[in-house]
């Protein structure tokens, strides 16, 4: 099939629900995993071609327009299980822990999978003359997953970046992110999301509040 036109990379793309504010690839697709604040309703959220193919665009992972042959359930099946497997050495980072040897298996799928070679990329020229990416081939679906276990690995392997991994505080969501703030103060995944909701409920509190009372 072949995708259409999209943003190369945006907090949230437009037409769909998907976000893309965690700061790493491989976070981005950990939060697609199923709750309150993701695409679909009851079910898997990357269900589907059409769901598969608009995270992907979103993500950064395919330009606009790049022909995606064979794209289908094994699809969805294999990103789901890199997310499972992320998510897993993600929330160990979150606690401080290193996987320990029940993560084995986990660990070396996400190895196996960034073993692969990633999508081959060039520099082309738009219609106004710009240089745009494109890829070298039409990716499938090994070269994708790759790319992100790549990311997971780099993030997982990186000290500094570790220690820059939040939760988000924010009601109801248990977003992770990686807090570049100045002073790694950032609380929420999204400010526009999360932080308005809370700004929104603070002000409900307090102009809801009983006269005399703290709110």
């Amino acid at each position: 099939m072949a995708v259409g036109a999209g943003p190369p990379r945006t907090k949230r793309q437009r037409g769909t629900p998907w976000r893309f504010d965690s700061g790493r690839v491989c976070l981005d697709l950990v939060a697609t995993a199923p709750g309150p604040d993701t695409p679909g309703g009851p079910g898997e959220p990357l269900a589907g071609a059409d769901r598969l193919a608009r995270w992907l665009i979103g993500a950064g992972l395919v330009p606009a327009a790049t022909r995606l042959t064979g794209l289908g359930a094994e699809w969805v099946d294999g990103f789901v299980e890199l997310r499972r497997c992320v998510t897993q050495l993600v929330g160990a980072a979150l606690d401080g822990d290193a996987p320990g040897p029940a993560a084995e298996p986990v660990l070396a799928t996400v190895n196996a999978l960034a073993g692969e070679p990633p999508p081959g990329i060039r520099a082309v020229r738009d219609v106004d003359g710009t240089l745009v990416r494109a890829l070298c081939a039409a990716p499938g679906l090994d070269a994708l997953l790759a790319a992100v276990a790549r990311d997971a690995v780099e993030l997982l392997t990186d000290p500094v970046a570790r220690g820059r991994l939040r939760r988000c505080e924010g009601d109801g969501c248990d977003r992770v992110y990686l807090d570049t703030s100045r002073g790694r103060r950032r609380r929420w995944c999204s400010s526009e999301v999360c932080g308005n909701r809370e700004r929104v409920a603070r002000h409900r509190r307090r102009t809801t509040a009983p006269s005399g009372g703290r709110p």
